[in-house]
């Protein structure tokens, strides 16, 4: 006979489940990208991934001032960690849902019966009366389709989404400091180079000038002189703007005024070292702060709508109070006056107009939304991956190239002088020749600097030193594993 009454029990559940429309069970998720495409750039077996600090590579102590003061004041570090500590509390939130809730309560009501009411005090012998109640209650919601573990390890993806993101808030301020600060140091070389044009213009100017004076020369090419040695006084000011500009950018970056920002010497130039290694294809998933953000965006959703799903299932909890009533204060602690409840309860999705089929395919649709981004995401960092490194062969190339022919302006330049010094010529060969040296040289600066902004571009594409403390050592097993088991560990 019991074995029937279970058998019917089970029967009339699956049918009232079946009016709500219980979606089959969650298909597997679409395809997450487990590399990043960067298959045929040049990479080495030498090349090392940055460091947490990658600035200190450059042993620049003013650089290294400027990011300690720039860490401990962005007013966006400081939001990205709100949004972690944020998300930390959710967590916790969801965490207790799980655990039992246990409550007690005390109420004493001094209350006067009225002569027309239902029971006129005259039948109960008394007209005002002291209702005192004293108890406990508990409260527990079974979990058994999993519905509150999923949202709590929704909720905790979210709290690793929240500790990348700020991550990324960080790369993004140090890259940004360090490209304004070697912008500054490149514009700083430029510009010695810029007044070592304008003192060579004048002395030009000066010389044509003077055969202007003596009839040797058309005074057409003193005009030409004067107008050269405008242009390069004009050059000098732009760049002197352009260093003002960037000194301003980094106050800005730093959180201070431009008055405020610390005295900056200028310095020679770093070497450029940076390279792809050779198993970025797999490690840049873990590496790159961003990506990881986005994965476990991605895991979040995948929770949620596991927690969807199982909201079609019925759900058992169970209630339970003890304590006493009475409405004698004297006997309000006495055996008599206790009272007990307990019991079970269940509740049924039957016909809820459609609410919980657009809920759950909401869920799914962020699921596939996340995933997508995700995957672009990963085309968009082996994009920047990609840009950087052939920027910096490109960059190596003309480096070298102009490097060659700044030898040879050299040492043009030297046999100009030793003429010069011997009396075969007047000044102006020479101080030609040593222009045009200049003009090189300024523009090899130009190029480094450019090499130094696409070694920072690089760094920051590959994550800056970042690694994601809860990949998997294999990020392309990773991505196309069901999500890890999730404990609830919420601490910042």
């Amino acid at each position: 006979m019991n074995r029937i009454r279970a058998v019917s029990l089970i029967a009339l559940l699956s049918l009232l489940t079946g009016c709500a429309g219980l979606p089959p069970a969650l298909p597997p998720p679409s395809a997450l990208r487990g590399d990043a495409p960067l298959r045929g750039l040049p990479s080495t077996t030498q090349a090392a991934w940055p460091t947490a600090d990658w600035w200190r590579d450059f042993d620049d102590a003013q650089l290294d001032a400027l990011m300690q003061q720039a860490l401990s004041s962005s007013p966006g570090l400081a939001a990205a960690r709100a949004r972690v500590r944020a998300a930390v509390a959710l967590a916790g939130l969801d965490a207790a849902a799980q655990r039992p809730r246990i409550g007690a309560s005390a109420d004493l009501t001094r209350q006067r019966l009225s002569e027309n009411g239902l029971i006129p005090p005259r039948f109960l012998g008394f007209t005002w009366y002291t209702q005192s109640d004293l108890g406990a209650q508990l409260d527990y919601s079974f979990d058994f389709w999993g519905k509150q573990h999923a949202q709590l390890a929704s909720r905790i993806d979210d709290v690793r989404a929240a500790r990348a993101e700020a991550q990324a808030v960080r790369l993004g301020l140090t890259t940004a400091i360090a490209s304004a600060y070697f912008a500054w140091q490149t514009d700083q070389a430029q510009l010695r180079d810029a007044n070592a044009l304008v003192r060579l213009q004048r002395q030009l100017r000066e010389l044509s000038a003077a055969r202007v004076r003596q009839g040797l020369d058309p005074e057409d090419l003193d005009a030409g002189a004067r107008l050269r040695w405008a242009q390069a006084n004009t050059q000098r000011a732009e760049l002197a703007g352009i260093a003002q500009t960037q000194r301003a950018v980094l106050a800005a970056l730093v959180g201070v005024a431009p008055a405020q920002l610390p005295p900056l010497q200028p310095r020679p130039l770093p070497a450029v070292s940076a390279a792809l290694p050779d198993d970025a294809r797999l490690q840049l998933l873990a590496r790159r702060p961003d990506l990881v953000a986005l994965r476990w965006q991605v895991e979040a959703m995948g929770e949620q709508v596991r927690a969807a799903r199982a909201s079609f299932l019925p759900n058992l909890s169970l209630g339970a109070m003890a304590g006493f009533s009475s409405i004698d204060t004297s006997k309000a602690l006495a055996l008599g006056s206790r009272v007990f409840d307990v019991g079970p309860a269940l509740s049924l999705p039957l016909f809820d107009g459609g609410a919980l089929k657009a809920r759950y395919g909401y869920s799914v649709a962020q699921l596939d939304g996340a995933t997508a981004r995700y995957n672009q995401a990963v085309l968009d960092a082996a994009r920047e991956v990609g840009t950087a490194v052939l920027d910096l062969q490109r960059l190596d190339a003309q480096r070298a190239s102009q490097q060659q022919a700044l030898t040879a302006s050299v040492e043009l330049s030297r046999q100009a002088a030793a003429r010069l010094r011997q009396g075969l010529t007047d000044a102006a060969p020479a101080i030609a020749s040593e222009t045009s040296l200049i003009t090189l040289r300024a523009t090899l600066t130009a190029l480094h600097g450019q090499q130094l902004a696409a070694e920072v571009a690089l760094i920051q594409a590959l994550g800056g030193g970042y690694m994601d403390g809860a990949a998997t050592a294999t990020p392309a097993a990773a991505a196309t594993t069901p999500a890890p088991a999730h404990a609830p560990d919420t601490t910042p």
